[in-house]
């Protein structure tokens, strides 16, 4: 009897937090390659290991699937470059440190980052998520501008507020295009792009090597 019993395989439940982990990977991974309206949920549950019914219990829809992808693909981002960059560091050395994060994340969550900046681009209502992500990484950029003003002359014009808004809106777009580019190119070093979009776009610092 204890010998039949010792033989009998057991199955060990994964918690929850770890199976909708997969299931996250999993619909990042189709999302990136099909995009939201070719992916199915099959080919998501398939990729996971799982049953499609199990991913609509723990998930929900194939709309709610693809917000909370966003949401922890932002998340991962925004960690990453909060994670980098340190309050008490001169205003240049957040941005270079922060630039490095980014395109360290873009270069090793390409999957992430498709999903974030190509396929929620161009999708409703998904499009109002990301313009959201977006104001908020134009605000930091513009408080680093900011903090970075060298002391007016005697007799010049103070930078204006919307010339802070336009230089912060132009740098967010040229890491966005940059990080596409590098999305593309897997041997690209994310570090050394990140020192050239520095080099080209910070005012009042000197190029680094």
């Amino acid at each position: 009897m204890l010998a039949r019993m010792s033989s009998t395989p057991t199955f060990k439940r994964l918690p929850r937090a770890v199976r909708e982990q997969q299931m996250l990977d999993a619909a990042v991974k189709v999302f990136s390659r099909r995009g939201y309206h070719a992916a199915s949920m099959d080919e998501i549950a398939e990729d996971a290991g799982i049953s499609k019914p199990m991913v609509y219990a723990y998930l929900g829809t194939k709309e709610t699937l693809f917000i909370a992808c966003l949401h922890r693909e932002g998340t991962r981002m925004m960690e990453a470059i909060v994670g980098a960059v340190s309050a008490e560091l001169p205003p240049d050395e957040q941005l270079r440190r922060g630039l490095r994060a980014f395109f360290g994340f873009v270069g090793a969550h390409r999957d992430g980052w498709t999903v974030l900046y190509r396929q929620a681009r161009s999708e409703q209502p998904f499009a109002g998520e990301l313009a959201d992500m977006r104001t908020r990484v134009v605000e930091v950029v513009a408080t680093l501008l900011r903090r970075n003003l060298p002391v007016p002359a005697e007799g010049s014009r103070e930078v204006r507020e919307t010339d802070l808004e336009v230089m912060a809106y132009a740098l967010v777009g040229a890491t966005e295009s940059l990080a596409d580019w590098l999305s593309d190119h897997p041997s690209e070093d994310p570090e050394r792009l990140a020192t050239r979009l520095m080099n080209a776009t910070w005012p009042w610092h000197p190029p680094s090597k």
